[in-house]
């Protein structure tokens, strides 16, 4: 059953669209990326934790600065853990106001610093630029560990829906690296097969998100064309073996709940220590919607004190 909080939530937002309203993905792109922006702060203005403290600046990256956002909890320890952080929207919208309530749950409960990444978003630039971005900034978070308080031998990387992606791409190619270990990769119903039809995708057209935005978004990222394809489709990756370990979240209200489960097997078969946790009444997205139900929340405890435990 749909969690009775979101449920609510969903028939409000139904009863107020007009019939004739278009599909969000047929909006002009920065009013979409300005609806999405405005719905998700509103939607944590009362859980959004203050007392964490975030510092914006840029880090050097291959098309130019990346602007990114590091989250400090309270009584944080230094040298100490990091989470590379990198947010969803199908590489298409979202940004570091969009999930900065979500990063500072995540540092809040796991006691880490957190540093939210906001890689450029297709179409503007299609594949493989946030893919470029998001190892850029991971790299740079390992070689300047000290400037930032952090120690190199406890840093993981995370991330929601495409932002998952994200991260995942990012561990299978920082994973020959010698000197920058990944020790932990938190992945947040995260896109691993792009383009491909599993049952979760056949079967659940919504909530929140829909078939037509998955293949709008995966068009606008114009990976499948593209020789190095495999960076966005993760778990097509020809081998899984000395990865670090993960965490994979699910939602049951989620066309990419299979593809999370499957990439949990897949990390394990190979000998990862993978963990999958599945909120069965939840819906996608759900992290980034602190007031809307308090399963946010306690979601949110959990997936930091696994952050924790792992760095």
């Amino acid at each position: 059953m749909l969690d009775p909080h979101f449920k609510a939530m969903l028939e409000e937002q139904a009863a107020a669209l007009p019939p004739d309203a278009p599909p969000l993905e047929a909006l002009p792109l920065e009013v979409l990326r300005g609806f999405y922006r405005e719905q998700r702060t509103g939607q944590n203005a009362k859980t959004s934790p203050a007392e964490v403290a975030a510092r914006d600046f840029t880090v050097p990256g291959p098309g130019g600065a990346i602007p990114v956002r590091l989250y400090t909890p309270p009584g944080a320890v230094s040298p100490g853990p990091l989470l590379v952080y990198f947010h969803g929207g199908g590489w298409v919208i979202g940004d570091l106001e969009t999930h900065d309530a979500h990063c500072r749950r995540l540092a809040l409960y796991s006691d880490a610093r957190v540093m939210a990444v906001n890689y450029r978003l297709a179409p503007e630039h299609p594949f493989p630029a946030g893919h470029d971005d998001a190892l850029a900034a991971t790299r740079w978070a390992f070689d300047h560990a000290a400037e930032i308080g952090v120690d190199p031998a406890r840093i993981g990387v995370g991330g929601d829906s495409a932002g998952g992606n994200l991260a995942a791409s990012t561990a299978i190619e920082m994973r020959g690296d010698p000197a920058r270990r990944l020790k932990f990769q938190l992945l947040i119903y995260p896109a691993t097969t792009p383009a491909e039809t599993t049952a979760s995708r056949r079967d659940l057209d919504g909530p929140v998100l829909t078939t037509s935005v998955m293949a709008w978004f995966e068009t606008c990222l114009a990976a499948s064309a593209h020789p190095d394809w495999r960076r966005a489709a993760p778990a097509q990756a020809t081998d899984f073996a000395g990865l670090p370990s993960a965490l994979v979240v699910t939602a049951g209200f989620d066309p990419l709940q299979d593809e999370g489960r499957d990439y949990v097997h897949a990390l394990a078969d190979a000998g990862v220590a993978a963990r999958l946790l599945h909120y069965s009444d939840l819906v996608h997205d759900f992290y980034i919607m602190g007031d809307i139900s308090p399963a946010v929340v306690l979601a949110a405890q959990e997936a930091g004190a696994a952050i924790k435990a792992a760095l």
